[in-house]
């Protein structure tokens, strides 16, 4: 079994000055263990773990998100790439920029079905021009024209030589090989040379989440095959004895668990492959044996069993035989998170209650995959971006903790204005749906009706 050694400073120091006067102020030894006061896990502030024959630093308590998130990238997400048909690569992760390999457009051609023209044949209405011929797309080169003639041309069909303009269909009059000029001739019905992209041009950053926009742009760049990041296997397990599956007969004090289906849905939506387990049991050994089984995963991510009852046994399980970075984290909703690794495998401990399961999957979750794997800040999965909002009423923010009240987002006039509805319990998953987004309050900050504050996006 593993030795463990734990310290809580600085009260520590004074237990065992008044026990050892003589002992000074090293740290213990590993030999020291046994003669040393054991204290609760909750009081841990730092620590340390005689492991393996090393000193490790431990478990850090009521962090902020900031903080959190920077110790969970002491273990992050190992990033490898593939290969897809382009058709395959919808919703990945783009693991290296694409640039266009040819200009786009190709050619000068026309936005309009219509007439090719030279703009001074046509300044005074009633023109009548020469037909000699005819511009298709995909067809031969058109003819040349000069003064006084006009060419039929389709749209996104190559422009003449020596045409500058094009008259709409609608604005013309035909009698035979005779064209009669009624409306303008624009220039700006002309699409030029690459003046979307050129040969080289990079349009695609690495870490784009490629939505069917961004299939689309490397179609016609030219590419047929694109390298992605692979899909890190992420597990999902929810613990207790009260949930059973959706779908299923239930019994008194028995609850429908959804927090797994909710984060698997969040976990693809990241360009990770979900692994949803069935719930475990409140028992150590069966919960030791599903983590245990998860050894061919990326990552873990629990929900329930993370605060101080007693029954609390993802918790217990970890810092008997895992290996803790943090512990409880400066949020409203979502305090009691925890994160570490389970025999090399990095662990997320949410909550479970449904909304602050979810929350915390969005501000500190999503963002250790997307930095994890580099994803693009502003061209990265959508729930990663922060936006600017005005609320439309006076929000109340939380003392020492970051506010993540749900909002519903809107847009109006060019602005994104946002406001709450239903009530913001931690178990009324209504409310996730009701809204699209959370306030980013800082600690002790009300949010006041007409002011611009920062906010998250949820899906």
């Amino acid at each position: 079994m593993r030795m463990r050694l734990e310290i809580v400073w600085p009260n520590i120091q004074k237990r065992h000055h008044d026990q050892q006067t003589n002992t000074g102020s090293q740290l213990p030894t590993k030999q020291a263990q046994s003669t040393l006061p054991q204290y609760p896990a909750h009081t841990q502030e730092v620590g340390i773990t005689l492991q393996r024959g090393g000193v490790c630093p431990i478990m850090e308590k009521g962090v902020t998100l900031d903080r959190a998130l920077e110790l969970a990238l002491h273990s992050p997400l190992s990033k490898r790439t593939e290969t897809l048909l382009l058709e395959l690569g919808r919703g990945r992760i783009l693991s290296k920029p694409l640039s266009s390999k040819v200009d786009d457009p190709r050619f000068d051609n026309s936005a309009m079905d219509g007439f090719a023209v030279m703009a001074s044949d046509c300044v005074n209405p009633g023109a009548e021009l020469t037909i000699v011929g005819t511009s298709q797309t995909g067809g031969h080169l058109p003819p040349r024209i000069i003064a006084g003639e006009a060419c039929r041309i389709m749209t996104g069909a190559p422009l003449p030589e020596g045409a500058d303009a094009i008259v709409m269909v609608e604005d013309t009059e035909v009698d035979g090989d005779k064209v009669t000029i009624n409306g303008p001739a624009r220039t700006g019905y002309i699409r030029k040379r690459a003046e979307n992209l050129s040969i080289g041009q990079e349009a695609l950053p690495a870490g784009t989440h490629l939505s069917s926009a961004s299939i689309a742009l490397a179609g016609t760049m030219g590419h047929g095959e694109v390298e992605v990041i692979k899909k890190p296997r992420i597990a999902i397990l929810s613990t207790g004895d009260e949930l059973v599956q959706p779908g299923t007969e239930i019994e008194p004090g028995q609850i429908y668990e959804s927090n797994s289906h909710a984060l698997a849905s969040l976990v693809e939506s990241m360009g990770c492959e979900a692994v949803r387990h069935e719930s475990a049991n409140d028992s150590m050994d069966e919960l030791r044996t599903t983590l245990d089984s998860l050894s061919d995963c990326d990552a873990i991510l629990t929900s329930g069993g993370v605060s101080m009852g007693e029954w609390d046994l993802v918790r217990k399980i970890m810092e008997e035989e895992g290996d803790i970075s943090f512990w409880r984290m400066k949020l409203r909703p979502g305090g009691p998170p925890m994160f570490g690794t389970w025999k090399g495998i990095p662990l997320f401990g949410l909550p479970g209650n449904p909304v602050s399961s979810l929350v915390v999957f969005h501000v500190l979750v999503a963002p250790w995959i997307a930095k994890s794997l580099g994803y693009h800040p502003e061209m990265g999965p959508r729930l990663t971006q922060k936006v600017s909002v005005k609320l439309e009423e006076n929000v109340s923010g939380a003392p020492e903790k970051l506010c993540l009240r749900r909002i519903r987002i809107r847009s109006e006039d060019g602005q994104l204005l946002a406001t709450t509805h239903t009530h913001q319990g931690s178990g009324n998953m209504h409310s996730m749906v009701a809204h699209n987004g959370l306030t980013l309050l800082p600690p002790d900050t009300d949010g006041e009706a007409g002011e611009v504050i920062d906010a998250l996006w949820i899906l």
